[in-house]
């Protein structure tokens, strides 16, 4: 069995992309000079999204400019008026969207059952979590849930210096073990695990049915990738997967 497992947040412990589409979808229905419809302003929120948080883990603005720039592009769209002031883009942010989004985290069934069958496993692996989100925000999901218990480290780029792909070679520095004794478990098969397995560790597909950055059905895989449909699956599959020696 693996020294260390990682585990994605969203939409792997966290469902993120339903909590996006409460958030955002009451903020669209009360839109009354919209310039676009619901449907359209909703995907165009999650595009500006993906844009936003690339330009943050590229080390070109924080986490609060991120916001502030989709922000920026989204409000012509929903017919309301740009702020010159960050301090009241945030303000926008803070009060229309993210106290929504919190209120709709939710973390999937299988999580916990998968978490207490590994930490009651003889000679079990170490647990963490590797994200590209803020750290602040991600420990907070986490809390929410009762979930920072089982895991000996979160890591997000705040800690590593790096995003996923890079992140990997650092993770398995920061958990001292090395990337052969490692295995990533996530929901987006390019960056959780076929980068994963490209920087030396196990990569597992949690395939949840839904792709994440389009919301249509699941990319298809290559046979040899090892998938699972539930966390719960996952202390079977690890059970396969060998310790390497040295």
């Amino acid at each position: 069995m693996a020294d260390v497992v990682f585990f994605d947040l969203d939409g792997t412990l966290v469902d993120h992309r339903s909590a996006v589409w409460e958030a955002i979808g009451r903020i669209v229905q009360d839109a009354p000079n919209a310039m676009a419809s619901p449907d359209e302003l909703v995907a165009s929120w999650w595009a500006l999204e993906a844009r936003h948080m690339r330009e943050y883990l590229d080390g070109e603005c924080s986490f609060a400019e991120h916001h502030r720039r989709r922000l920026r592009s989204f409000l012509p769209m929903l017919g309301e008026p740009v702020p010159d002031s960050p301090a009241l883009l945030d303000a926008w942010i803070t009060e229309r969207y993210l106290t929504v989004f919190e209120e709709s985290w939710r973390c999937y069934p299988d999580v916990q059952p998968c978490l207490e069958t590994l930490k009651r496993l003889p000679r079990g692996p170490r647990l963490a979590v590797l994200t590209n989100g803020d750290p602040e925000q991600q420990r907070a999901k986490l809390a929410r849930f009762g979930l920072l218990e089982y895991f000996e480290a979160v890591l997000t780029p705040t800690e590593l210096g790096a995003a996923k792909p890079a992140a990997y070679a650092s993770a398995c520095r920061w958990m001292r073990t090395d990337c052969a004794q490692a295995v990533n478990v996530g929901d987006m098969l390019g960056s959780d695990v076929h980068a994963a397995a490209l920087a030396g560790l196990t990569g597992i597909w949690l395939d949840r049915g839904v792709d994440f950055v389009t919301g249509g059905p699941s990319p298809v895989a290559d046979e040899s990738v090892l998938r699972i449909e539930r966390l719960t699956d996952l202390p079977d599959q690890l059970s396969c997967v060998p310790r390497q020696s040295g």
